[in-house]
């Protein structure tokens, strides 16, 4: 690696969504001639999709609530989360022209409620600031000390004094997310973790029985896989289950823990038997779980689908009612997913995120091993790694 010919540190980075574009505002605020590249006609095109429903920025939890989302393992990604955390985020926001507001569950927006006004004006940021931009600049490796480009110019190089890669995860391939970068980092001798999927949605190979349920959410209810409990809502899809209430437990699936759904999440088990206790009649099942219960079809049609026969007890019926197991075919494949876990372990990285074995070149964003829900906390930690690798190469550069 070379300085450029004014001596100005030279700084490629390497993948234009969050993480990269966060990683080259550092760079260029600190004083490096900043060059990003990515191969797609153009960048934050998996943030502008994010975007369509809302963008949720980052999430107003607490510290110690935040940093348990990426779960106990994780603790690592603390001082990068605690430099650039919810508050900053929403002050850099703000600075960008963009109001924000926060929800009553504590997850953050813009108040535009999509994210191609806060691209644009990141973007006219960057130009401001001298980023140089190359699209259409799929990144092949390295050529001797310089990093290979595949371009509509046929190939190209550039060197640099440091090098950020912000290259995304294994999911959204048509985005530009595709994991193709492993098998780079791996002839490196980069120890890579295995891709899977994370925040997908779960496989169930739903009867005829539930066809008239198909495209309904799945609400007041409670998902539980393992440890993980969560009381986020579902889409009963033909594929299976979607949504956030899935995503949460995400962890848990992918481990490979039973699915449990409570169907009356704030009633006890002896509370449901009580009502069941009721007198029936010649009312239908059905009906009397909808009148003593107020359960609605979805609600009542799962509980047909993986229940049936059901108990002619109330007690044991109460007990499926408030722990009903779930037949499913696990987590969606990794295209589908909207992240995903593997790529650059903590073990390949030093406290910057540079890469152990090859110095000069540091890792951010979904390329690196780590795990988050959706609801402000995924797009967070992209944007707090970026930020800590940025500033990190920045100093690695002027040194």
């Amino acid at each position: 690696m070379s300085n450029s010919p004014d001596t100005t540190p030279r700084a490629l980075v390497v993948g234009g969504g969050p993480a990269g574009l966060m990683a080259a505002e550092q760079l260029a605020q600190n004083g490096c001639h900043v060059v990003v590249c990515d191969g797609k006609p153009s960048v934050g095109r998996k943030f502008l999709m994010a975007g369509k429903s809302g963008l949720n920025l980052t999430n107003a939890a607490e510290p110690e609530q935040l940093l348990h989302a990426y779960g106990e393992d994780e603790t690592w990604l603390a001082p990068m989360v605690d430099a650039f955390g919810p508050a900053a985020i929403q002050s850099w926001a703000s600075d960008l022209g963009q109001d924000v507001f926060t929800g009553s569950t504590g997850r953050v927006f813009p108040t535009a409620m999509k994210a191609s006004p806060l691209l644009r004006a990141w973007l006219a940021r960057l130009d401001a600031l001298g980023v140089e931009r190359r699209t259409r600049w799929l990144w092949r490796g390295w050529q001797e000390d310089a990093f290979l480009f595949d371009t509509p110019e046929g190939a190209q190089t550039v060197t640099a004094d440091v090098c950020v890669l912000a290259l995304g995860g294994a999911s959204w391939a048509r985005l530009g997310s595709d994991g193709a970068w492993a098998e780079l980092l791996a002839a490196k001798g980069i120890a890579l973790a295995s891709f899977a999927p994370s925040n997908a949605g779960l496989h169930v190979a739903w009867s005829d029985h539930m066809t008239p349920m198909l495209g309904k959410p799945l609400k007041n209810v409670a998902f539980q896989a393992g440890d993980q409990r969560s009381r986020g809502e579902a889409v009963i899809s033909a594929r299976g289950l979607e949504g956030g209430g899935i995503y949460a437990i995400g962890r848990g699936l992918r481990a490979g823990a039973a699915l449990h759904v409570d169907l009356l999440p704030d009633r006890s088990v002896a509370e449901v038997e009580k009502r069941l206790l009721r007198p029936r009649g010649k009312t239908s099942m059905s009906n009397h779980l909808r009148k003593v219960l107020k359960l609605g079809p979805e609600r009542i049609a799962l509980l047909n689908e993986f229940a049936r026969p059901l108990p002619t007890d109330p007690g044991d019926l109460a007990q499926v009612i408030k722990s009903l197991p779930v037949r499913h075919q696990g987590l969606r494949p990794l295209d589908e997913a909207i992240s995903t876990v593997g790529g650059v372990p903590q073990a390949e990285l030093d406290d910057t995120l540079m890469l152990r074995k090859l110095p000069g070149v540091l890792c951010a964003g979904e390329m690196l091993d780590w795990d988050a829900p959706t609801g402000g906390y995924l797009l967070t930690g992209c944007l707090a790694t970026g930020h800590w690798a940025g500033r990190a190469a920045a100093e690695f550069a002027q040194r």
